[in-house]
């Protein structure tokens, strides 16, 4: 128990406060082969690129013990392109739509007229057409784009941000936000479970106080004597919970693990799984829409390929080969300690994209969901860290475990003799 509280004195302080664990993060992209046939109309035939695989660092900082056992901190992270472990470099060319484009077409369809008359103009002029072929580096950090101030200019607020636009901008050398959470020294169950979020004890972002609530843990660790049922966690990135269901148990390198998954119901829409009611509007069931904690902008996360989603979503684009063993997500936690020992978190971004009328360039565009990119973060504990671990976490504790069957079963025979000894003696 003292181990795995969240405190200086204990053995897997160390590995909460900077991670040990080697994480990479592996992006796949989704290149449209057929760009000017999905403008007339035609179904998108799309062909995956990558991986392209960057190593993760992460660490806290702004650690801060509170009185009523919680501690608060920012967790950085950290993203390097590994050029030998990708396929491809930043400077490969993939044709994918037009995000700020299409997705500022889609959310100024319901204005006036004359508001995306003005749009097309500008498309025009800045001659903007609905895919572009940038690098690989552009799409994932950011390239500038005239077409940001044209917009900000036409709808003010629209898009509130200047200058770069890039999918993964927020995610290298920044952090999740404000995180709060017990340190399990009162109450060894409560540890690692999530306080508050920058200050919140639930978010705004959906329909239903269930779906806003903040539950489980960070994603990192979670309370020891762990059940085989589910584990939950907080997802800044998804912003919302999530909870994975237990699926077998197994071992990883010797040390006991639960695996735990996705369950079917995770991206289900309010039809299929009325809980999820709070997350709509909804789509098909396999994808989220998300467009309220992303700039309004229409898009949607699934799993991989639509794993798990309606047959639907595959059939309206060629390309797509949704598997289980690529694309489901898992983590195998140690449940006497709630340790993640091996982990591989599987996210698809989408598109919607559609034709709007009175913008020219969206052409004859049928209304699709359409994958841009998936992306893995996977780690696992191995070397020096793995051996501490299983040395004081697993071998230790089994060797003091036989100790005491080893101890009462020599005590038994004592416990005889002693007993012959005194009858003997009367």
């Amino acid at each position: 128990l003292q181990n795995v509280r969240i405190d200086p004195n204990s053995i897997s302080f160390q590995m909460w406060k900077d991670i040990p664990v080697p994480f990479y993060m592996s992006v796949y992209f989704f290149e449209v082969l057929n760009p000017k046939q999905v403008l007339q109309g035609a179904k998108p035939v799309l062909s995956q690129r990558g991986p392209y695989v960057y190593r993760e660092y992460r660490y806290k900082t702004n650690i801060t013990f509170h009185d009523n056992d919680t501690v608060s901190y920012l967790e950085y992270r950290n993203l390097f392109f590994q050029p030998d472990l990708s396929n491809g470099t930043e400077d490969d060319y993939i044709v994918v739509p037009n995000i700020l484009m299409m997705g500022a077409a889609v959310m100024m369809e319901k204005l006036p007229d004359i508001v995306k008359l003005f749009l097309s103009a500008a498309l025009s002029g800045l001659k903007q057409e609905a895919f572009m072929n940038r690098t690989v580096g552009e799409i994932l950090w950011g390239y500038e784009d005239r077409l940001i101030d044209t917009i900000n200019m036409i709808v003010p607020g629209l898009i509130p941000f200047k200058g770069k636009f890039g999918l993964f901008m927020d995610f290298n050398n920044s952090n999740s936000g404000l995180f709060t959470v017990n340190t399990g020294m009162t109450d060894i169950s409560q540890v690692h479970i999530v306080d508050s979020w920058n200050g919140l004890k639930m978010v705004n972002y959906w329909r239903s106080n269930q779906c806003n609530m903040i539950n489980g843990t960070a994603g990192e660790m979670w309370p020891p004597f762990m059940s085989p049922t589910s584990l939950e966690f907080y997802s800044p990135d998804a912003c919302r919970s999530m909870t994975l269901v237990y699926e077998k148990s197994g071992k990883f390198k010797g040390v006991p693990t639960y695996r735990f998954v996705a369950p079917k119901t995770l991206f289900a829409n309010g039809t299929d799984y009325p809980p999820n009611e709070g997350f709509c509007p909804c789509m098909q069931s396999g994808i989220q829409n998300v467009s309220s904690c992303r700039l309004n902008a229409p898009m949607f996360i699934s799993h991989p390929h639509f794993y798990n989603g309606d047959p639907s979503l595959v059939n309206a684009v060629e390309g797509l080969h949704p598997s289980k063993d690529q694309h489901g997500l898992f983590l195998d936690v140690h449940p006497m300690t709630g340790i993640p020992m091996n982990c591989s978190i599987k996210l698809q971004l989408n598109l919607y994209i559609k034709r709007v009328s009175g913008i020219t360039q969206t052409g004859r565009i049928k209304p699709v969901v359409l994958p841009l990119l998936w992306f893995a973060e996977s780690g696992s504990i191995k070397g020096s860290v793995l051996t501490q671990f299983y040395n004081n976490l697993v071998l230790i504790p089994l060797v003091l475990d036989y100790m005491q069957y080893i101890l009462f079963g020599l005590s038994v025979p004592l416990i005889i003799s002693a007993a012959v000894l005194m009858a003997m003696s009367k």
